[in-house]
């Protein structure tokens, strides 16, 4: 029986002799089970040749009593060729752990797999595949997510319903007090898979800590805000030019409306879902409290991808789109406006389908060079108003853009009207991105460069010909800006696009001033990394607040003829009232102005106090 119970340990372990080579098993943590784990040595520390022997004869010794039990079992195993695998292994261990991390789990340091964020007796791995043969010497990536643990783990993984509500809040938990961390408990109990909202959720709870302390009240208020008032989510079925049909997904979230009608931006792009709707229409509900106007909160949009569409293509979707919209828009209901895939072209269609619907054109629906647009520079609003911001910040320093190098993240409308300010103002912008990579022109775009890159754009070619026309210029695949050196950053591009990793290359490039363009583009570990490094933060929700200015000078004041000059005068005076705000209430909560949190927490601040004062006086609604 014993011998029995040996063959079995024998075979669950993996350890079979083979002519090639031996194939190993290794355990990255043995879980709750082992105690002795945290004594382990975890990563980067290679164990001493003797362990390695060690190991080697206490296998030889296992195989052997099991062979001795059974000689039947074993007869087809040719003889063992003795070969140092294990040494040559354990040498590699560091490198062969890429896809590994420790973490802290119950006061306990654990390895980690970075790939489904589980520890325990689940993952195993070879690190060789079969020695000898090099078609099976996979990468240590691949044969952990090939392997049937992983796979199960995986599997696991996607069943539970708890798995987010514990990887989520461990970041914030650390920073927060009980009585606001309640707060992302139970939105996180709520829309556990919603990774996007629940991370806007948690960055904003966190700005507002102190004012919830000092009125817990203020927790059934937050608690009530974060569930949106109105989520629509509808199909969108649309003919291409072949005549084949198609359907994708629309979404509007009419987030919060105590201060009025919604406002807020429809985004085309094969990402979206309902997670990125509501983290969309969250911000944008505290950025419009944050404006000088009484708005809600909306925004929107549709999984649909514009790019490689024909106009006719595009046209019928949009129509298609609009068919199901339209009956919850209007000027005291919600409008929406330019975001990611949706422009000139996209708001075009959609407006017509809508004045046809309803039957009147009363509205706003934004895009230049149209007659049915108000002010002519209602796009530029939102990247001039980056700049703005910026320069406002500066002059609480005693400096000014001019001469400053500066990065600029994304190639879309927003990023093109930051480049285009930056140099009115005199500074260097050197940055450029797409999705495969970024540009970098060391000696600044100036207003000709940026035509030539509007002209790339167009057609639909990649920044990569910029370097063509301009020898000095570098296009790199598979990279972002932010290792080049500059001392003021505008990510203009998507959510996340900052990871830990970035903002690290970031602050060692001399950063020290980051405005942010795209909504939440740093992730919370790169928030902690710029926080640190004391880079002056300018957050989306109040440095983007031209967007909004500008649809509603044009909605009230859609008549008049707006000169450049004017328009850009009312702009600023916007901006100023926003940044202006924004310090107030950071101040009155204790944190200083040149701390790195100040705009962030007051935005946040500000914004919240405005729609809870409107919340309370309407009563339960």
């Amino acid at each position: 029986m014993d011998d029995m119970n040996l063959i079995h340990q024998a075979q669950r372990h993996h350890l079979v002799v083979r002519e090639i080579g031996e194939e190993i098993d290794l355990e990255i943590g043995p879980g709750d089970d082992d105690p002795s784990f945290s004594n382990n040595t975890l990563i980067n520390v290679p164990p001493q040749e003797s362990a390695a022997e060690d190991h080697d004869e206490s296998k030889q010794m296992m195989i052997h009593q099991a062979s001795g039990g059974n000689q039947d079992l074993l007869k087809t195993q040719p003889a063992k060729k003795k070969k140092k695998v294990v040494k040559r292994w354990r040498e590699e261990w560091a490198d062969t752990y890429k896809w590994a991390y420790v973490d802290v789990k119950d006061g306990t340091a654990r390895i980690f797999c970075s790939v489904c964020r589980e520890y325990g007796r689940k993952h195993r791995r070879n690190p060789y595949g079969n020695e000898g043969s090099r078609n099976m010497q996979m990468s240590a990536l691949e044969e952990h997510n090939n392997s049937l643990l992983h796979k199960e783990a995986l599997r696991l993984q996607m069943a539970s319903k708890d798995k987010i509500v514990v990887d989520k809040p461990l970041y914030v938990k650390a920073l927060m007090s009980k009585t606001a961390g309640s707060i992302i408990e139970a939105a996180l109990k709520r829309d556990p898979h919603e990774l996007e909202f629940i991370q806007s959720v948690q960055e904003a709870i966190h700005a507002l800590e102190r004012v919830i302390s000092k009125n817990s009240s203020y927790v059934s208020t937050m608690e009530r805000l974060l569930e949106p008032e109105r989520t629509i989510v509808f199909r969108v079925p649309w003919v291409d030019d072949r005549g084949e049909t198609h359907v994708n997904r629309g979404f509007r979230v009419h987030f919060n409306q105590t201060l009025g009608p919604c406002r807020g931006g429809l985004r085309f792009h094969p990402s979206m879902n309902l997670s990125i709707a509501k983290f969309l229409s969250f911000g944008q509900t505290l950025k419009n409290a944050l404006s000088p106007y009484r708005l809600g909160g909306s925004s929107g949009g549709s999984d649909f991808d514009p790019k490689s569409k024909s106009d006719g293509e595009v046209m019928r979707f949009c129509q298609s789109f609009m068919n199901e919209l339209y009956r919850y828009l209007g000027p005291e209901k919600d409008l929406p406006s330019e975001e990611m895939g949706v422009g000139t072209r996209e708001m075009g269609f959609l407006h017509g389908q809508y004045r046809r619907l309803a039957g009147h054109s009363q509205g706003s629906f934004t895009g230049p060079r149209v007659n049915w647009s108000g002010s002519s520079l209602r796009t530029e609003a939102t990247g001039y108003g980056l700049v703005f911001f910026a320069q406002l910040m500066l002059a609480d320093m005693n400096k000014e853009l001019k001469g400053l190098r500066c990065a600029v993240s994304g190639s879309g409308k927003i990023a093109m009207h930051v480049l285009e300010k930056l140099i009115a103002y005199g500074a260097v912008p050197i940055t450029v991105s797409d999705a495969k990579g970024y540009l970098v022109d060391d000696d600044g775009f100036d207003f000709l460069k940026i035509s030539f890159l509007r002209d790339i754009k167009a057609q639909q070619r990649s920044l990569r010909d910029y370097s063509k026309t301009y020898a000095r210029s570098k296009y790199y695949d598979e990279a972002k800006p932010w290792s080049e050196r500059f001392d003021v950053a505008f990510p203009c591009a998507s959510q996340n696009e900052i990871n830990q990793s970035d903002a690290i290359n970031l602050v060692n490039s001399g950063c020290r001033i980051l405005v942010e363009g795209s909504n939440m583009p740093c992730t919370a570990e790169a928030v902690d990394v710029l926080r640190k490094a004391n880079v002056l933060v300018a957050p989306s929700m109040a440095a983007g607040v031209g967007g909004v200015v500008a649809g509603e000078l044009e909605l009230k004041e859609c008549n008049l003829n707006w000169s450049p000059e004017d328009f850009e005068s009312k702009l600023q005076e916007a901006m100023k009232q926003t940044y202006q705000r924004a310090l107030k209430a950071a101040t009155d909560f204790g944190y200083q102005k040149e701390s790195p949190e100040a705009l962030v927490h007051g935005a946040v601040i500000s914004a919240f106090l405005t729609i809870a004062s409107g919340m309370v006086d309407q009563g339960c609604v």
